[in-house]
């Protein structure tokens, strides 16, 4: 194996399959299965899951909300998206641990670091809910700061793409894809990999960062193992 603790980031909206809201359960038992996969090869797995699928609070704030607020309803999401895969994860026997930024101690551990690595040394998947616990911060800030914390050696943003292009492939069919591309030319170039705060904490810490599809079956192992998919920003 290429990794031995990796960071899985998924996006809320993955999480909705072809719904136009919520949770796809079909989509969580693959995505469960996968990470199963990963855990049976003795490589560590911490995950962070948006809530983009269920709440935004930059949405909110467009409709006259206050950031702050809408922000917090945002972690709220992601816990119930963190709920969500727990249970799916636990239905196919992976021993998992949920750590929230925000206490809810009926639901979830405080997150403390040393705790959180004794789970990933133990074999458990531990799953970061609640973000940064900060207004202002997204997932993928959230994403990296729990990375750097944990000593991950990857963070591995799972995507309905296959990768980092010149522009969406979605919208611009000339669009072509990126194998390798570094810190500074995805930054200078406005690639909307992940938010500039989340970025800059990892090319400050030399946290390599991999955006593949993780919606085909397979991929996450193949990347684990050091495989050619996806896009590796370094």
């Amino acid at each position: 194996m290429k990794y031995k603790r990796i960071l899985l980031k998924l996006s809320g909206e993955s999480l909705m399959g072809e719904k136009q809201f919520g949770i796809d359960q079909e989509i969580l038992d693959q995505y469960a299965k996968q990470i199963k996969e990963v855990v049976a090869k003795n490589v560590q797995v911490a995950i962070v899951v948006g809530g983009g699928n269920i709440f935004r609070g930059v949405q909110a704030e467009s409709g006259g909300m206050e950031r702050a607020q809408g922000d917090y309803m945002g972690m709220l999401a992601t816990m119930i998206n963190s709920m969500a895969l727990q249970a799916s994860l636990e239905k196919l026997g992976v021993s998992s641990r949920l750590q929230s930024a925000i206490k809810m101690e009926q639901i979830a551990e405080p997150f403390i670091r040393r705790r959180a690595i004794r789970h990933l040394e133990k074999g458990r998947v531990v799953i970061f809910g609640a973000g940064t616990g900060n207004p202002y911060f997204t997932t993928d800030t959230a994403a990296s700061l729990r990375a750097i914390e944990i000593n991950a050696d990857v963070i591995l943003k799972g995507t309905r793409v296959d990768g980092i292009y010149t522009a969406d492939p979605e919208k611009d069919k000339t669009a072509v894809r990126y194998d390798t591309i570094s810190f500074g030319e995805a930054m200078s170039k406005n690639l909307k990999v992940m938010d500039m705060t989340a970025f800059a904490l990892c090319q400050e810490n030399q946290l390599p960062i991999i955006v593949f599809d993780m919606n085909k079956k397979g991929n996450l192992l193949q990347v684990v193992e050091g495989k050619k998919v996806g896009t590796l920003v370094s």
